[in-house]
C-alpha cells in the first residue's frame, strides 16, 4: 500500500510539472508577440528620429547652398565693379569685402561637406534599421500565423493533463493528497523527492538517522525535517522504474 501511494504521488507530481510547464508556455506565447510589437515600436521611434534629423540636415544643406550662391553672386558683381573704382581707398574697401565673402563661403563649403557626410551616415543608419525591422517583421508574421494553432494545441494538451491529474488524485488517499496539495501551494517544485544514502534530493541535506531508518521501513509517508517535502527511499521505487 505504501509503495503504491508513493508511485501515485510521483505520477501526480509528473503531471503537475507538465501542467506547470504548459501553463507557462501558454502565458509566454502571446508575450513573445507583444515583445516583438514593442521592438517594432522602438524601431518606428528610431526611424522618426532619423527622419527628423534628415529633414533638418536637408534644410541646412539647402540654406547653405542658397547663401553660397547668393554671396558668389555678390563677389562676381564686386569683381565687375572693381574695374570701375576711381580711388585706392574704395578699391581696398571692396577687396576687403570680397575677401570676407570668399572666406565666409569657404567656411560654408566646409560646413556643407560636413552636412553631406552626415546625410550619408543617416542614410546608412536608415538602411541598417530597415534591415533590422525586416528581420523582426518576419519573426512577428511567422509567430502571429502560428500563435493560434500553438495555443489551441497547448490548451487541448492541458485539458488532457487536467483529466489525468484528476485520475491520479483519486488514487491517492485524501489525507496524503491534502498534505501533497498543502506543500505544493507553499513551496517550489518538487513536492515529493527521493532520499538516497540519507540525503534529501529536495534540499541536499542529510536527514536524521532515525528518520532515515523509519523511511527505509516503508510503513508511512514522511516529510523531510529540513525542507518539509514529502520523501521516499530511492530503493522503494527503483524496481518499478526499471520495469517501466
Amino acid at each position: 500500500m505504501y509503495q503504491k501511494q508513493i508511485e501515485q504521488l510521483i505520477v501526480l507530481q509528473e503531471v503537475d510539472d507538465e501542467i506547470l510547464e504548459l501553463t507557462s508556455e501558454i502565458e509566454q506565447a502571446p508575450k513573445e508577440l507583444t515583445d516583438l510589437e514593442e521592438q517594432m515600436g522602438e524601431f518606428e521611434e528610431r526611424r522618426t528620429q532619423i527622419d527628423e534629423k534628415m529633414s533638418i540636415l536637408k534644410e541646412q544643406k539647402k540654406k547653405l547652398s542658397f547663401e553660397i550662391e547668393e554671396d558668389a553672386g555678390k563677389i562676381k558683381k564686386s569683381k565687375n565693379k572693381l574695374m570701375l573704382v576711381g580711388n585706392t581707398k574704395e578699391y581696398h574697401a571692396m577687396m576687403r569685402e570680397m575677401d570676407s565673402l570668399e572666406k565666409l563661403n569657404r567656411m560654408r563649403d566646409d560646413e556643407q561637406e560636413a552636412v553631406r557626410e552626415e546625410l550619408v551616415r543617416q542614410d546608412e543608419a536608415t538602411q541598417a534599421l530597415n534591415d533590422e525591422m525586416s528581420g523582426v517583421q518576419e519573426q512577428y508574421d511567422a509567430l502571429k500565423t502560428t500563435l493560434d494553432e500553438r495555443l489551441d494545441k497547448a490548451n487541448k494538451k492541458l485539458e488532457t493533463l487536467v483529466r489525468k491529474r484528476k485520475k491520479a488524485c483519486k488514487a491517492v488517499p485524501p489525507p496524503i493528497l491534502g498534505r501533497y496539495e498543502f506543500i505544493r501551494e507553499r513551496m517550489e517544485h518538487p513536492v515529493i523527492v527521493p532520499v538516497s544514502e540519507g540525503v534529501c534530493a529536495g534540499c541536499n541535506i542529510m536527514i536524521p538517522p532515525q528518520a532515515y531508518n523509519d523511511l527505509q521501513k516503508g510503513q508511512q509517508i514522511l516529510s523531510c525535517p529540513n525542507c518539509q517535502r514529502l520523501i521516499y527511499w530511492q530503493a522503494h521505487v527503483q524496481p518499478a522504474a526499471e520495469q517501466q
